[in-house]
């Protein structure tokens, strides 16, 4: 994807002709500890829907989950979801994009996730029809759950479940240097064409159909949708998995507790999740 060459000062000057669209992801964006999104968030993004910007959320969570915070911002735009596998809009529950992992491809990363040295350290998770599947209920997946507002189902062998492909296949370690080590191993056995490798946070490993991320998502939400164009969209994220995203928009902001890696991808870095950062941004591109 290129870049659209406007500078951030110079859509500073012209952001009331240009931006037509603000996208946010959840987790370390607009919810950090807490779970919620503030007052001061819900106070700065009314501010830029009465300038006519349209405001929608792109996220590694599930359909079912984003919808908590997709009305709480709300929006009644359609929202990006399972890392761009998904985008269902609110206002009419239709799901106007899916791209499923393909069955042998889920089927191997399981084999894989349950060879002896792997199966004690993680928590796999299966994602099918906007449900979760585990093969039980572990300390790390009950957080899970909690923090997502979801349900899941404790079926045992997942590959019972492997009569369609999953929407995600997440693998979840309490220690990042297992899922670390674990995205650095699959990296090696697949290409960029049969998988799309992400993490939307240090204890995930996040695997989807090579068709989707953040960026191709949004491209398609954009150009396809809300017939907008790159130069009219400003995108908000905070990890590995926003950085297509924020590459897609003419404005990518990366925030202050973005892995290097991503800041360096960010054309601004906003303060962190805690500070409002959010908050910060849109008072300096939008609001000011």
């Amino acid at each position: 994807m290129t870049k659209s060459a406007i500078t951030p000062n110079q859509l500073a000057c012209s952001r009331n002709e240009q931006i037509r669209l603000l996208v946010l992801d959840i987790d370390g964006t607009i919810a950090g500890e807490s779970n919620e999104v503030t007052q001061r968030v819900i106070n700065a993004l009314e501010a830029v829907k009465a300038q006519g910007i349209k405001v929608t959320l792109a996220t590694g969570r599930m359909y079912c989950s984003a919808l908590y915070f997709a009305q709480a911002i709300g929006t009644d735009l359609p929202i990006i979801c399972y890392n761009g596998a998904w985008i269902q809009s609110p206002q009419t529950e239709d799901r106007v994009w899916h791209l499923p992992v393909p069955i042998h491809l889920a089927t191997e990363l399981l084999d894989y996730c349950e060879k002896p040295e792997w199966r004690s350290l993680l928590d796999v998770h299966f994602y099918l029809n906007d449900q979760l599947y585990v093969r039980e209920i572990t300390e790390e997946t009950r957080f899970y759950i909690e923090r997502s507002r979801i349900q899941a189902n404790a079926v045992g062998d997942l590959r019972y479940l492997l009569d369609q492909g999953p929407t995600k296949v997440l693998a979840m370690s309490s220690n990042p240097e297992v899922t670390h080590r674990l995205i650095s191993e699959i990296k090696q056995r697949y290409c960029d064409n049969q998988l799309y490798l992400t993490q939307s946070n240090p204890y995930f490993f996040e695997a989807c159909h090579p068709g989707a991320s953040k960026g191709k998502a949004l491209r398609y939400l954009v150009e396809e949708q809300l017939n907008l164009k790159p130069e009219n969209t400003i995108a908000i994220g905070d990890n590995f998995n926003d950085i297509e995203m924020l590459n897609y928009a003419a404005l990518g902001i990366a925030m202050g507790d973005a892995p290097a890696e991503v800041q360096a991808q960010a054309d601004w870095v906003a303060p962190n999740v805690e500070a409002d950062g959010v908050v910060a941004a849109l008072n300096k591109f939008l609001l000011s």
